[in-house]
């Protein structure tokens, strides 16, 4: 394989073109008029426009990229996430196309896409699952009896569903009813397929996922856990690895389920599986991946294992490099993804110019972006500016590592989740690890926030009172130089 096609944009297009430069390989970039100027296109060995800035115009015109694909002489395609990645009738195309799909079959897709299906697949192998139905509710009053016999509260959720879309929490039988017509309502909208069951509702849970990566000779690994409990609107703001309350015995346990997760479908690659952790010790199925996800570099971080390489080794129908035993926990990771939202304002998307766009450096801080200062967001697609991570020794000089690399973080123009997630990684609750996927609703508030920065705006004032001071105080009356220095210090 000594070309590739990413079928993606920004950050993750960036990343894995990287990779591919140190193995090697020759990459094609695909960008959107929106995306002319961006850094993936620039650093790619080839760049085609592909559409304008709609992504269903652009990034998802499966045909239009297949001709780039044969006309340029691609070996094969890496998706990235989000886009085609999990688009199984997209695959199907790009491999009968003859072009190599950097991912899992088609099949592994569809079966792990529809949650029903996921859970039928996974049944022989006993991989504990939420109590609730394992069928599409047809017959609303057989559900609505099976629903009292789970006990309130239940969970409705649609079997083609994701971030939330589609899932309603029930509180008694009265409200049964209305609440399914509106998560079928909204499964309709969303995907195409009105398919709802239901589950016991987990009160406080965990989400804790696991990394496995699989090659095309039976070989399949995990690669440990990665916290992911820190949410808003169901979709993950802040992740780490390992998480702070899997004793050794139960990361062991969920490995071995999430490999048998994977055995089940044939499943080929890099794939996670997400399970709800109840009470820090019962953890149930909850979905698979088919896919390279936002937050696995952490993973990366804490074994020392390029995914995106592994990726491309697999799909070049090589072995994996390394064993279950070879693979260690080396230190803690953190990611906080920043995204240009206002956490003021209900986290809305706030889009505009990155006025200003100061990395932060140093030990242990890795940056994974698409942007340069000066550069708009555009307002077509996810507004994620970029993934900030932290590795340490142990989980607290990660977590200390992070709290400075947020402070060093410069960007002026729009409002960002940064201050969110530096309030929420010095929460007691955080710092503890006694937290679940409620932490937004349970501690979090705009006036919090606003609080917490007041409260570091008067230390701030305070310390620099007392330098003053003590520079007054110590003040040395000079003869006036004959030179001024023009250099001047900014703060933002």
């Amino acid at each position: 394989m000594d070309k590739i096609l990413i079928a993606n944009r920004g950050e993750i297009a960036l990343r894995i073109m990287r990779t591919a430069r140190e193995m090697g390989v020759k990459t094609v970039a695909i960008f959107s008029e929106a995306d002319r100027n961006a850094p993936f296109v620039k650093y790619a060995d080839e760049a085609i426009c592909v559409g304008p800035p709609p992504s269903s115009e652009s990034y998802l015109q499966v045909d239009k990229i297949i001709q780039i694909c044969k006309d340029l002489n691609v070996d094969g395609l890496h998706p990235g996430y989000g886009f085609l990645s999990e688009n199984a009738d997209a695959t199907r195309k790009i491999t009968q196309a003859g072009i190599t799909f950097i991912g899992p079959s088609p099949e592994a897709m569809e079966l792990m896409g529809d949650k029903l299906k996921a859970k039928d697949t996974v049944k022989s192998y006993n991989i504990p699952m939420v109590p609730g139905t394992d069928e599409a509710i047809k017959d609303i009053a057989a559900a609505k009896e099976i629903a009292k016999g789970i006990g309130f509260p239940i969970l409705i959720k649609a079997a083609a569903g994701g971030g939330g879309k589609g899932m309603r929490v029930v509180e008694n039988a009265d409200e049964f009813e209305e609440q399914m017509d509106r998560a079928v309502s909204e499964a309709v909208s969303s995907f195409g397929n009105g398919a709802v069951f239901i589950e016991k509702y987990v009160g406080s849970p965990r989400h804790i996922e696991i990394q496995i990566i699989a090659d095309t000779h039976g070989n399949i690994v995990y690669l440990f856990e990665r916290e992911c409990s820190i949410q808003r609107r169901h979709q993950k703001v802040i992740e780490e690895a390992p998480s702070a309350v899997l004793t050794p015995e139960l990361r062991e346990a969920m490995g071995k389920c999430a490999v048998d997760v994977a055995r089940s479908c044939d499943y080929v690659g890099a794939g996670t599986v997400e399970f709800l952790l109840e009470n820090n010790k019962d953890f149930y199925f909850l979905e698979m991946n088919t896919r390279l996800q936002v937050e696995h570099p952490v993973t990366e971080m804490i074994t020392g294992i390029d995914l995106v390489k592994e990726q491309i080794n697999i799909a070049r129908g090589e072995k994996l490099s390394f064993t279950q035993d070879d693979v260690q926990i080396n230190g803690h990771s953190f990611e906080v993804r920043v995204y240009a939202e206002d956490p003021m304002n209900n986290f809305l998307p706030d889009i505009g110019r990155l006025n200003t766009y100061v990395r932060p450096e140093g030990m242990g801080i890795r940056v994974d972006d698409g942007f340069e200062e000066g550069m708009d967001i555009p307002i077509y697609y996810d507004p994620m500016i970029s993934k900030l991570i932290t590795h340490g020794k142990d989980r607290e000089e990660a977590r200390e590592r992070m709290i400075r690399a947020i402070d060093d973080y410069q960007i002026s123009g729009l409002e960002t989740t940064l201050s969110f997630c530096k309030f929420t990684i010095q929460h007691e609750a955080f710092v503890s690890g006694n937290f679940d996927t409620h932490f937004v609703k349970d501690h979090f508030s705009p006036e919090k926030l606003q609080n917490s920065d007041l409260k570091g705006e008067k230390i701030a004032a305070l310390f620099s009172a007392r330098l003053y001071e003590e520079g007054a105080a110590n003040k040395v009356v000079a003869e006036p130089e004959k030179t001024i220095s023009k250099w001047k210090i900014n703060r933002m």
